[in-house]
């Protein structure tokens, strides 16, 4: 099976550098200076899972498999930010034939609709991931947690041919592969869980711990979840208890230094995903139940957007 990573940095680069690391056939689409520097350097990975050194990764840009010259692929995994979805689709869209499969493993669920618009419907399955990895100064990637998981499955709940392939193929790389017959489900707790992270660490400016030794902190972060618990409800993907029970007790641990990677990204300037995490689940309840009372989401919303407005003018 020919898999097409889209990238080679911190998510993206992990698990394609595990899959070649394991014997698969695996080519990153990247930039040209980052495909210069696989080549010239590899691709290396540090984790508690064990370090790796893949040395001559295989690497195309867009301009080349626009061109032709690397055909068709079996398995696009695709990891980029909602911000960089429609490049994405874009540069990957040669890569894509009859029989091409598309792995998305975003955060929240906005791009599956722009990814069905291009390729069909048929062609996308439910995916998430679960890494905390960020890249080093050198390009390789810090893998920072022995947690780090990569979920997958049709979208409605059928155990296929082409996912059992797909299951096959990630068994015996270095993280935790599953098949899923509830991803949809999993995709919308993961994304209830991350919005409230988000929303709550970023418009607070401080870890989870901080937050609930503050006066009322805890009230605040369990009102927001529970408003994105609603939407969810709403739409019909429910968390399940005790994974509600397991993000509640995270979400409210004392002394906590977990933060969003969205609050990293705004503490250097950064871009950051507030539509797709934190708007798209705003729109999705107004449309479940427009008269329904959501001020914790409201206000995180608010602050980012107005991190990006301010942001945006900065830079002009």
């Amino acid at each position: 099976m020919r898999v097409l990573v889209v990238g080679a940095g911190a998510t993206g680069g992990y698990y394609g550098a595990r899959l070649a690391e394991a014997g698969r056939d695996v080519t990153f689409l990247v930039r040209p200076a980052r495909a210069e520097k696989l080549r010239a350097e590899g691709l290396s990975v540090r984790s508690p899972l064990g370090d790796a050194h893949i040395p001559a990764p295989a690497a195309i840009t867009a301009d080349a498999l626009a061109a032709g010259k690397g055909g068709r692929f079996d398995l696009v995994l695709l990891s980029c930010k909602a911000y960089d979805l429609e490049g994405a689709i874009r540069d990957v869209a040669p890569a894509v034939g009859p029989d091409t499969n598309v792995l998305p493993i975003l955060n929240g669920l906005r791009h599956l609709d722009a990814l069905d618009a291009r390729f069909g419907s048929e062609r996308i399955l439910g995916g998430s991931c679960s890494i905390v990895a960020t890249l080093g100064g050198a390009g390789e990637i810090r893998h920072m947690s022995e947690f780090c998981t990569l979920t997958y499955g049709e979208r409605d709940g059928t155990r296929s041919a082409r996912v059992e392939a797909i299951d096959a193929l990630m068994q015996g790389a270095r993280f935790q592969p599953k098949l899923s017959a509830a991803i949809l489900l999993e995709m919308w707790e993961k994304w209830v869980f991350l919005a409230t992270l988000a929303g709550s660490t970023c418009l607070m400016r401080g870890s989870i711990g901080d937050i609930v030794g503050a006066p009322r902190g805890r009230d605040f972060v369990e009102g927001l979840y529970a408003e994105c618990v609603a939407v969810a409800a709403a739409a019909g993907f429910e968390p399940r208890a005790k994974v509600a029970a397991q993000a509640r007790s995270m979400l409210t641990q004392e002394g906590s230094p977990v933060t969003a990677s969205m609050l990293r990204d705004i503490e250097g300037g950064g871009r950051i995903e507030a539509d797709h995490i934190v708007g798209d689940l705003i729109e999705r309840g107004r449309t479940a139940d427009l008269d329904a009372a959501r001020p914790h989401l409201e206000r995180a919303y608010t602050h980012l957007k107005t991190y990006e407005g301010r942001r945006t003018r900065e830079a002009s």
